[in-house]
């Protein structure tokens, strides 16, 4: 077989497999109404049980069954399917996805208002979502677990309800990790394709109309981040398919960016959610509180040292010795606004002077270039993740000591990828060497605070 028959042969069987999923829609949602049980079940039920002890574990109490498949499993490798199959989990697996559009099913069909359409959501639905998430400890307790993550149910079965008609408002605009998913996705190696050609050739044709639940302009879709991969609109006018490409065609071909990708890639991901992965083991946020406990204690200010907020504002489990101070949770809020401001800004700063050191400026140059980040970010996200993974097996008797080898090999090769991906929108710029290893030196060099990051919490703390 030759190169080109190979290639060919290898482009018909991903179409094929596009095809297979618009044929079986069906067995898909069913699949979806499973994971809801699944999902449901380990939401409701843990919550309604006594805190576990120090000797439960995983294969003899349904709490920590739950923690480990929603923190040490679930998220942390939900958000590795994103670059390898796009976002194949909102559209294959998803409980709030499916949720949402059968709410739209049944619901009353408001048009969709300006205020759900705004930019920012991907960045503050993310932002507050995390902060939140760490005030309540959702990591460790089930209530807080119902909270945050049934919340986010609850809201997106609401949106559903209220605006659209069969489609998920609440994943394109207002997930919280709609913006990650979608950041993440332009990396993956596969798409959905339109062929502009058999699309105006079908023109006079009986077609039948597509759902697109996520709401992507199907004759101009372009990449893969907003589109679900369910596989609908496979065949679609003999001119939709799925096709392989290069895992970097998005980012460097396709999309421009913008200032809210660009805040969270920057602030969001690399920034804001390093914070909030290393205050817990930050030994400097302990010894500030002791000396700002001091300070207060000397002054007979004794309202910021009680642990008298309820449990769903900040973490109040008296009765297995855990609760939060409203020190203790203004200290967590400023961690993690350091972290924004330390490792988010230093980048910035960096993107800023590489951005003036290139060739073609423009208003949205800077955006366009921020997206050469994304598999660093992606990268931090996924090590935040994993670190509860890591804490879950360790208290299951499982050795670690590979972990950190893991670790900073897996970080090793994102720092690269994005530094290839920076270099290559540079020369795409106009840049010359000499130019293009100017900027790369100083995205480098803001690289730094991230990477020192992770050494203080997986190394030195």
């Amino acid at each position: 077989m030759t190169t080109f028959q190979a290639v060919n042969s290898m482009g018909s069987r991903v179409a094929a497999f596009g095809h297979f999923l618009q044929r079986h829609k069906r067995a898909l949602r069913n699949l979806q109404w499973l994971i809801v049980l699944v999902y449901a079940f380990l939401l409701i039920v843990p919550a309604c049980l006594p805190l576990p002890d120090e000797k439960a574990h995983v294969f003899n109490n349904l709490t920590v069954v739950a923690q480990f498949a929603f923190w040490g499993i679930w998220w942390p490798f939900v958000l590795v399917s994103m670059p390898l199959l796009g976002r194949a989990w909102c559209g294959w697996l998803c409980p709030e996805g499916m949720l949402t559009e059968w709410a739209s099913e049944r619901g009353i069909n408001k048009p969709i208002p300006k205020w759900i359409r705004w930019g920012g959501w991907p960045f503050v639905a993310f932002a507050l979502t995390t902060i939140y998430g760490q005030l309540v400890s959702v990591y460790q307790y089930p209530l807080a677990v119902l909270l945050v993550l049934g919340g986010s149910t609850v809201g997106a079965m609401a949106i559903g309800y209220l605006y659209g008609r069969e489609k998920r408002i609440w994943c394109r605009y207002m997930c919280p990790v709609n913006g990650v998913f979608n950041l993440l996705a332009k990396l993956a190696p596969w798409r959905f394709k339109v062929d502009e050609d058999a699309w105006r050739a079908s023109h006079g044709k009986k077609v039948i109309p597509i759902n697109c639940a996520p709401l992507v302009p199907l004759r101009h879709m372009q990449g893969a981040g907003a589109c679900h991969m369910c596989g609908r609109c496979s065949g679609h006018r003999d001119a939709i398919e799925l096709v392989a490409r290069s895992p970097e065609e998005e980012v460097v071909k396709v999309e421009k960016g913008d200032g809210w990708q660009t805040a969270l890639i920057v602030f969001g991901m690399m920034g804001l959610a390093t914070g909030a992965f290393l205050w817990s083991s930050s030994p400097w946020l302990v010894a500030l509180k002791q000396d700002i406990a001091s300070w207060l204690i000397d002054r007979d200010i004794m309202w910021p040292l009680a642990d008298n907020a309820p449990w769903w504002m900040l973490t109040h489990y008296p009765e297995v010795g855990d609760s939060f101070s409203w020190l203790d949770g203004a200290l967590i809020l400023a961690f993690i606004a350091a972290g924004a401001v330390v490792v988010g800004g230093g980048l910035w700063l960096a993107l800023w002077l590489a951005d003036r050191a290139l060739p073609q400026r423009s208003a949205g140059s800077l955006n366009k270039l921020a997206l050469g980040f994304i598999p660093a970010a992606g990268c931090g996200v996924f090590l935040g993740l994993t670190a509860t993974t890591i804490t879950l097996l360790k208290h299951e008797g499982m050795g670690t000591d590979w972990v950190n080898t893991v670790r900073f090999g897996l970080l090793a090769l994102a720092l690269a990828w994005s530094l290839r991906l920076v270099w290559r929108l540079s020369v795409q710029r106009g840049a010359g060497i000499i130019r293009s290893a100017a900027a790369q030196l100083v995205l480098a060099g803001g690289l730094l605070p991230f990477v020192a990051a992770w050494v203080y919490f997986f190394v030195i703390w």
